[in-house]
Protein backbone atom coordinates (compact mmCIF):
# COMPACT_ATOMS: atom_id res chain seq x y z
CA UNK A 1 0.00 0.00 0.00
CA UNK A 2 1.17 3.36 -1.04
CA UNK A 3 -0.43 5.37 1.63
CA UNK A 4 -2.39 7.65 -0.64
CA UNK A 5 -5.66 7.85 1.23
CA UNK A 6 -3.30 9.15 4.36
CA UNK A 7 -1.66 10.88 2.99
CA UNK A 8 -5.09 12.99 1.37
CA UNK A 9 -6.84 12.83 4.55
CA UNK A 10 -4.03 14.33 6.05
CA UNK A 11 -3.48 17.09 3.43
CA UNK A 12 -7.21 17.71 4.02
CA UNK A 13 -6.98 18.01 7.96
CA UNK A 14 -3.38 20.50 7.40
CA UNK A 15 -5.18 22.68 4.81
CA UNK A 16 -7.30 23.04 7.46
CA UNK A 17 -5.51 23.95 9.81
CA UNK A 18 -3.48 26.83 7.61
CA UNK A 19 -6.68 27.96 6.99
CA UNK A 20 -7.14 28.50 10.90
CA UNK A 21 -3.24 29.44 11.47
CA UNK A 22 -3.91 33.34 11.13
CA UNK A 23 -6.37 34.01 13.58
CA UNK A 24 -4.55 31.15 15.64
CA UNK A 25 -1.52 33.74 15.58
CA UNK A 26 -3.88 36.95 16.72
CA UNK A 27 -5.90 35.16 18.90
CA UNK A 28 -3.79 32.64 20.22
CA UNK A 29 -5.43 32.99 23.95
CA UNK A 30 -8.54 31.82 23.13
CA UNK A 31 -8.67 28.45 24.15
CA UNK A 32 -11.42 27.22 21.95
CA UNK A 33 -9.90 28.53 19.01
CA UNK A 34 -6.43 26.72 20.11
CA UNK A 35 -8.55 23.40 20.71
CA UNK A 36 -9.50 23.62 16.66
CA UNK A 37 -5.87 23.81 15.65
CA UNK A 38 -4.90 21.12 17.89
CA UNK A 39 -7.91 18.77 16.58
CA UNK A 40 -6.93 19.47 13.18
CA UNK A 41 -3.07 18.95 14.26
CA UNK A 42 -3.55 15.52 15.90
CA UNK A 43 -6.06 14.30 13.29
CA UNK A 44 -3.51 15.10 10.31
CA UNK A 45 -0.72 13.52 12.55
CA UNK A 46 -2.75 10.42 12.75
CA UNK A 47 -2.87 9.98 9.39
CA UNK A 48 0.89 10.63 8.21
CA UNK A 49 2.63 8.28 11.48
CA UNK A 50 -0.10 5.78 9.65
CA UNK A 51 0.72 5.55 6.08
CA UNK A 52 2.61 2.67 5.53
CA UNK A 53 5.62 4.90 3.41
CA UNK A 54 5.65 6.66 6.66
CA UNK A 55 5.48 3.30 9.44
CA UNK A 56 8.51 2.24 7.25
CA UNK A 57 10.59 5.17 7.80
CA UNK A 58 9.73 5.91 11.53
CA UNK A 59 11.04 1.81 12.06
CA UNK A 60 14.30 2.43 9.86
CA UNK A 61 15.37 5.86 11.49
CA UNK A 62 14.68 4.58 14.83
CA UNK A 63 15.99 1.15 14.91
CA UNK A 64 13.30 0.00 16.45
CA UNK A 65 10.80 -2.89 15.02
CA UNK A 66 7.05 -1.23 14.67
CA UNK A 67 8.20 2.01 16.63
CA UNK A 68 5.26 3.51 14.69
CA UNK A 69 2.90 1.64 16.27
CA UNK A 70 2.44 3.30 19.45
CA UNK A 71 3.29 6.41 18.14
CA UNK A 72 0.46 6.31 15.91
CA UNK A 73 -2.13 5.12 18.30
CA UNK A 74 -0.84 7.63 20.89
CA UNK A 75 -1.57 10.28 18.38
CA UNK A 76 -4.80 8.71 17.56
CA UNK A 77 -5.89 9.05 21.39
CA UNK A 78 -4.40 12.49 21.57
CA UNK A 79 -7.14 13.40 18.91
CA UNK A 80 -9.86 11.94 20.36
CA UNK A 81 -8.91 13.67 23.47
CA UNK A 82 -8.87 16.78 21.53
CA UNK A 83 -11.90 16.02 20.10
CA UNK A 84 -13.80 15.99 23.30
CA UNK A 85 -11.90 18.72 24.65
CA UNK A 86 -13.33 20.50 21.37
CA UNK A 87 -17.15 19.63 22.10
CA UNK A 88 -16.79 20.94 25.34
CA UNK A 89 -15.07 24.42 24.77
CA UNK A 90 -17.72 24.59 21.64
CA UNK A 91 -20.84 24.38 24.30
CA UNK A 92 -19.74 25.82 26.89
CA UNK A 93 -21.38 26.03 30.44
CA UNK A 94 -20.23 26.65 33.61
CA UNK A 95 -17.53 23.91 34.44
CA UNK A 96 -16.04 23.96 30.90
CA UNK A 97 -12.31 24.23 31.98
CA UNK A 98 -13.25 21.43 34.60
CA UNK A 99 -14.86 18.89 32.19
CA UNK A 100 -12.31 19.31 29.65
CA UNK A 101 -9.74 18.54 32.24
CA UNK A 102 -11.37 15.32 33.45
CA UNK A 103 -11.10 14.30 29.47
CA UNK A 104 -7.48 15.29 29.02
CA UNK A 105 -6.24 13.88 32.38
CA UNK A 106 -8.43 10.35 31.36
CA UNK A 107 -6.88 10.07 28.09
CA UNK A 108 -3.35 10.92 29.47
CA UNK A 109 -3.66 7.54 31.20
CA UNK A 110 -4.38 5.86 27.96
CA UNK A 111 -1.24 7.07 26.50
CA UNK A 112 0.61 5.99 29.36
CA UNK A 113 -0.88 2.65 29.34
CA UNK A 114 0.13 2.38 25.61
CA UNK A 115 4.04 3.38 26.37
CA UNK A 116 4.13 1.13 29.36
CA UNK A 117 2.39 -1.68 27.35
CA UNK A 118 4.76 -1.37 24.19
CA UNK A 119 7.52 -1.61 26.29
CA UNK A 120 6.61 -4.61 28.30
CA UNK A 121 5.46 -6.06 24.79
CA UNK A 122 7.67 -7.71 22.61
CA UNK A 123 7.29 -6.91 18.22
CA UNK A 124 10.04 -8.06 16.76
CA UNK A 125 8.76 -8.80 12.95
CA UNK A 126 7.87 -5.32 11.21
CA UNK A 127 4.20 -4.98 10.31
CA UNK A 128 3.43 -1.87 8.61
CA UNK A 129 -0.38 -2.62 7.91
CA UNK A 130 -1.97 -5.57 9.95
CA UNK A 131 0.32 -5.21 13.28
CA UNK A 132 -3.44 -5.16 14.90
CA UNK A 133 -4.27 -8.81 13.92
CA UNK A 134 -0.40 -10.20 13.58
CA UNK A 135 0.10 -9.17 17.39
CA UNK A 136 -3.66 -9.78 18.20
CA UNK A 137 -2.65 -12.89 20.44
CA UNK A 138 0.82 -11.12 21.83
CA UNK A 139 1.15 -10.66 25.73
CA UNK A 140 0.92 -6.87 26.48
CA UNK A 141 0.41 -5.86 22.60
CA UNK A 142 -2.76 -7.33 22.49
CA UNK A 143 -3.51 -4.98 25.31
CA UNK A 144 -2.20 -2.08 23.64
CA UNK A 145 -3.93 -2.58 20.36
CA UNK A 146 -7.59 -2.85 22.30
CA UNK A 147 -6.70 -0.15 24.59
CA UNK A 148 -6.02 2.61 21.91
CA UNK A 149 -9.36 0.95 19.82
CA UNK A 150 -11.42 1.18 22.99
CA UNK A 151 -10.39 4.92 23.98
CA UNK A 152 -11.02 5.86 20.35
CA UNK A 153 -14.08 4.42 19.42
CA UNK A 154 -15.55 5.71 22.93
CA UNK A 155 -14.44 9.14 22.20
CA UNK A 156 -16.06 9.12 18.48
CA UNK A 157 -19.10 7.76 19.81
CA UNK A 158 -19.34 10.46 22.89
CA UNK A 159 -18.52 12.84 20.23
CA UNK A 160 -21.27 12.21 17.75
CA UNK A 161 -23.75 11.22 20.24
CA UNK A 162 -22.91 15.18 21.84
CA UNK A 163 -22.75 16.82 18.53
CA UNK A 164 -26.12 15.40 17.01
CA UNK A 165 -27.96 16.29 20.14
CA UNK A 166 -26.56 19.59 20.23
CA UNK A 167 -27.73 20.16 16.28
CA UNK A 168 -31.57 19.94 17.80
CA UNK A 169 -30.94 23.11 20.00
CA UNK A 170 -29.17 25.26 17.84
CA UNK A 171 -29.44 27.12 14.16
CA UNK A 172 -27.54 28.28 11.56
CA UNK A 173 -23.93 27.17 10.39
CA UNK A 174 -23.76 25.90 14.01
CA UNK A 175 -26.16 23.31 13.09
CA UNK A 176 -24.86 22.40 10.37
CA UNK A 177 -21.09 21.93 11.36
CA UNK A 178 -22.62 19.95 14.16
CA UNK A 179 -24.46 17.35 12.07
CA UNK A 180 -21.70 17.33 9.92
CA UNK A 181 -18.80 16.28 12.78
CA UNK A 182 -21.35 14.12 14.48
CA UNK A 183 -21.53 11.92 10.62
CA UNK A 184 -18.02 12.42 10.64
CA UNK A 185 -17.65 10.92 13.98
CA UNK A 186 -19.70 8.32 13.58
CA UNK A 187 -17.51 7.47 10.28
CA UNK A 188 -14.49 7.56 12.42
CA UNK A 189 -16.64 4.61 14.78
CA UNK A 190 -15.47 2.69 11.16
CA UNK A 191 -11.90 2.48 12.20
CA UNK A 192 -12.21 0.92 15.01
CA UNK A 193 -14.68 -1.20 15.03
CA UNK A 194 -13.19 -3.33 12.17
CA UNK A 195 -9.75 -3.58 13.70
CA UNK A 196 -11.72 -4.49 17.00
CA UNK A 197 -13.56 -6.88 14.80
CA UNK A 198 -10.30 -7.68 13.70
CA UNK A 199 -8.52 -8.61 16.60
CA UNK A 200 -11.85 -10.66 18.12
CA UNK A 201 -11.44 -12.80 15.44
CA UNK A 202 -7.92 -13.44 15.48
CA UNK A 203 -8.81 -14.63 19.06
CA UNK A 204 -10.60 -17.15 17.51
CA UNK A 205 -8.35 -18.40 15.30
CA UNK A 206 -9.81 -16.22 12.01
CA UNK A 207 -8.17 -13.92 9.81
CA UNK A 208 -9.88 -10.74 8.90
CA UNK A 209 -6.77 -8.75 8.21
CA UNK A 210 -8.90 -7.54 5.85
CA UNK A 211 -11.31 -6.04 7.18
CA UNK A 212 -8.58 -3.92 8.99
CA UNK A 213 -6.67 -2.84 6.01
CA UNK A 214 -9.29 -2.15 3.66
CA UNK A 215 -12.39 -0.93 5.22
CA UNK A 216 -10.73 0.82 8.62
CA UNK A 217 -8.74 3.50 6.29
CA UNK A 218 -11.57 4.21 3.72
CA UNK A 219 -13.92 5.12 6.66
CA UNK A 220 -11.23 7.11 8.66
CA UNK A 221 -10.27 8.97 5.01
CA UNK A 222 -14.22 9.57 5.33
CA UNK A 223 -13.84 10.67 8.66
CA UNK A 224 -11.28 13.37 7.91
CA UNK A 225 -13.02 15.12 5.26
CA UNK A 226 -16.12 15.20 7.07
CA UNK A 227 -14.48 15.99 10.43
CA UNK A 228 -12.71 19.21 9.08
CA UNK A 229 -15.66 20.52 7.12
CA UNK A 230 -17.54 20.17 10.54
CA UNK A 231 -14.75 22.08 12.23
CA UNK A 232 -14.42 24.77 10.34
CA UNK A 233 -18.54 25.22 9.17
CA UNK A 234 -19.40 27.68 12.14
CA UNK A 235 -16.10 29.57 11.49
CA UNK A 236 -16.36 29.79 7.72
CA UNK A 237 -19.83 29.94 7.16
CA UNK A 238 -21.23 33.19 8.62
CA UNK A 239 -17.79 34.93 6.74
CA UNK A 240 -19.15 33.42 3.75
CA UNK A 241 -22.93 34.55 4.15
CA UNK A 242 -21.71 38.26 4.90
CA UNK A 243 -19.40 38.12 1.65
CA UNK A 244 -22.44 36.82 -0.57
CA UNK A 245 -24.39 39.45 1.41
CA UNK A 246 -22.02 41.90 0.67
CA UNK A 247 -21.56 41.36 -3.17
CA UNK A 248 -25.57 40.60 -3.39
CA UNK A 249 -26.01 44.47 -1.78
CA UNK A 250 -23.43 45.69 -4.03
CA UNK A 251 -25.10 44.26 -6.91
CA UNK A 252 -28.29 45.90 -5.67
CA UNK A 253 -27.35 49.22 -5.13
CA UNK A 254 -26.10 49.63 -8.67
CA UNK A 255 -29.38 51.56 -9.90
CA UNK A 256 -28.84 54.01 -7.22
CA UNK A 257 -25.19 55.14 -8.28
CA UNK A 258 -26.05 54.80 -11.49
CA UNK A 259 -28.75 57.69 -11.20
CA UNK A 260 -26.23 59.86 -9.79
CA UNK A 261 -23.03 58.87 -11.69
CA UNK A 262 -22.93 61.63 -13.58
CA UNK A 263 -23.45 64.51 -10.54
CA UNK A 264 -20.86 62.03 -8.43
CA UNK A 265 -18.65 62.72 -11.92
CA UNK A 266 -19.15 66.51 -12.39
CA UNK A 267 -18.79 67.16 -8.67
CA UNK A 268 -15.94 64.65 -8.23
CA UNK A 269 -17.82 63.31 -5.85
CA UNK A 270 -16.49 59.46 -5.85
CA UNK A 271 -13.99 58.51 -3.99
CA UNK A 272 -11.01 56.20 -6.00
CA UNK A 273 -12.70 53.15 -6.74
CA UNK A 274 -10.66 50.42 -4.56
CA UNK A 275 -8.97 47.29 -6.51
CA UNK A 276 -8.32 44.23 -5.30
CA UNK A 277 -10.72 44.48 -2.92
CA UNK A 278 -12.80 42.54 -1.04
CA UNK A 279 -16.60 42.95 -1.29
CA UNK A 280 -17.12 44.66 1.95
CA UNK A 281 -14.82 47.33 0.75
CA UNK A 282 -16.05 47.28 -2.17
CA UNK A 283 -19.94 48.00 -0.78
CA UNK A 284 -18.57 51.02 1.43
CA UNK A 285 -16.80 52.68 -1.16
CA UNK A 286 -20.08 52.13 -3.08
CA UNK A 287 -22.39 52.95 -0.37
CA UNK A 288 -20.11 56.21 0.63
CA UNK A 289 -20.21 57.62 -3.02
CA UNK A 290 -24.06 57.27 -2.97
CA UNK A 291 -24.13 59.14 0.37
CA UNK A 292 -21.68 62.11 -0.94
CA UNK A 293 -24.52 62.63 -3.65
CA UNK A 294 -27.25 62.70 -1.42
CA UNK A 295 -25.74 64.97 0.59
CA UNK A 296 -24.91 66.82 -2.06
CA UNK A 297 -28.70 66.93 -3.65
CA UNK A 298 -30.11 67.50 -0.31
CA UNK A 299 -31.02 71.23 -0.77
CA UNK A 300 -32.66 70.08 -4.24
CA UNK A 301 -35.20 67.49 -2.30
CA UNK A 302 -38.80 68.10 -2.97
CA UNK A 303 -40.44 67.68 -0.30
CA UNK A 304 -44.15 68.07 -1.03
CA UNK A 305 -42.90 65.65 -4.37
CA UNK A 306 -41.26 62.88 -0.96
CA UNK A 307 -45.03 62.93 0.54
CA UNK A 308 -47.17 63.17 -2.63
CA UNK A 309 -45.37 60.17 -3.90
CA UNK A 310 -45.22 58.14 -0.58
CA UNK A 311 -49.18 58.35 0.01
CA UNK A 312 -49.62 57.03 -3.43
CA UNK A 313 -47.04 54.32 -3.24
CA UNK A 314 -48.41 53.82 0.46
CA UNK A 315 -52.02 53.23 -1.83
CA UNK A 316 -50.67 51.00 -3.67
CA UNK A 317 -48.71 48.52 -1.36
CA UNK A 318 -48.89 46.85 2.23
CA UNK A 319 -45.12 47.40 2.56
CA UNK A 320 -44.81 50.45 4.38
CA UNK A 321 -40.95 50.03 3.63
CA UNK A 322 -41.61 49.63 0.08
CA UNK A 323 -43.77 53.19 0.17
CA UNK A 324 -40.89 55.23 1.43
CA UNK A 325 -38.02 53.55 -0.58
CA UNK A 326 -40.44 54.61 -3.31
CA UNK A 327 -40.76 57.71 -2.23
CA UNK A 328 -36.99 58.25 -1.56
CA UNK A 329 -36.39 57.17 -5.30
CA UNK A 330 -39.02 59.84 -6.92
CA UNK A 331 -37.65 62.71 -5.02
CA UNK A 332 -33.68 61.42 -5.58
CA UNK A 333 -34.37 60.95 -9.26
CA UNK A 334 -36.13 64.92 -9.58
CA UNK A 335 -33.39 66.27 -7.39
CA UNK A 336 -30.44 64.52 -10.02
CA UNK A 337 -32.49 66.41 -13.19
CA UNK A 338 -32.97 68.93 -11.21
CA UNK A 339 -29.34 69.89 -9.55
CA UNK A 340 -28.32 69.72 -12.91
CA UNK A 341 -30.23 72.37 -14.25
CA UNK A 342 -30.07 75.21 -12.00
CA UNK A 343 -28.33 76.37 -8.43
CA UNK A 344 -28.67 75.12 -5.13
CA UNK A 345 -31.77 77.27 -3.57
CA UNK A 346 -30.53 79.76 -0.91
CA UNK A 347 -32.17 80.31 2.30
CA UNK A 348 -34.85 76.75 1.78
CA UNK A 349 -35.56 74.76 4.86
CA UNK A 350 -33.26 71.88 5.14
CA UNK A 351 -35.80 69.29 5.76
CA UNK A 352 -34.37 66.01 4.49
CA UNK A 353 -30.92 66.91 6.41
CA UNK A 354 -31.99 64.48 9.10
CA UNK A 355 -33.97 62.18 7.34
CA UNK A 356 -31.41 60.70 4.73
CA UNK A 357 -31.86 56.78 3.57
CA UNK A 358 -30.65 54.31 5.80
CA UNK A 359 -28.26 52.01 4.39
CA UNK A 360 -31.14 49.18 4.76
CA UNK A 361 -33.27 51.53 2.87
CA UNK A 362 -31.05 52.30 0.03
CA UNK A 363 -31.22 48.87 -1.42
CA UNK A 364 -34.63 49.14 -1.65
CA UNK A 365 -34.40 53.03 -2.72
CA UNK A 366 -32.48 51.53 -5.82
CA UNK A 367 -34.48 48.56 -6.18
CA UNK A 368 -37.73 51.39 -6.59
CA UNK A 369 -35.73 53.53 -9.01
CA UNK A 370 -35.20 50.22 -11.52
CA UNK A 371 -38.54 48.93 -10.87
CA UNK A 372 -41.60 51.72 -9.81
CA UNK A 373 -43.33 53.51 -12.89
CA UNK A 374 -43.77 56.54 -9.56
CA UNK A 375 -40.43 57.33 -10.12
CA UNK A 376 -39.85 57.31 -13.65
CA UNK A 377 -43.35 59.44 -13.69
CA UNK A 378 -41.55 61.88 -11.42
CA UNK A 379 -38.23 61.74 -13.60
CA UNK A 380 -40.66 62.47 -16.56
CA UNK A 381 -42.09 65.35 -14.53
CA UNK A 382 -39.49 67.31 -13.46
CA UNK A 383 -37.40 67.11 -17.14
CA UNK A 384 -41.38 68.27 -18.90
CA UNK A 385 -40.65 71.30 -16.33
CA UNK A 386 -37.18 72.22 -16.03
CA UNK A 387 -37.67 72.52 -19.76
CA UNK A 388 -40.56 74.83 -19.97
CA UNK A 389 -38.61 76.93 -17.69
CA UNK A 390 -35.57 77.28 -19.53
CA UNK A 391 -37.93 77.91 -22.75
Amino acid sequence: MNGLINYVSCGLLWLGLLVKAPDLVHHWRDPYLRVICVVLGLAGTCFFLGAPPTVGAVNRLSGVPNLAAPLTYASITAYSASSQVLIVYWRGGPHVHRTARRWIVGYAFVLVGIAAMFALGDTPVERRTDLDTYYATTPFIAEMIVLYLAGHLAAVSVTAVSSLRWARQVHGWLRAGLVVLGIGSLCGSGYSLPKLAAVVARWCGLDWSWVSTTVSPAAAGVSALLTVIGVLTPLTGPRLTQRWRARRTFARLEPLERELDELLTRRALRLPRPRWSSSATRLVWRQTSIHNALGHLDAFFDRALYERTLETAARTTDDPEWAEATAWAAVIAAAVTEERDRPAPAGEPDWFADRTPAPALLVRVADALALSPLVADARLRTGATEGSTRA
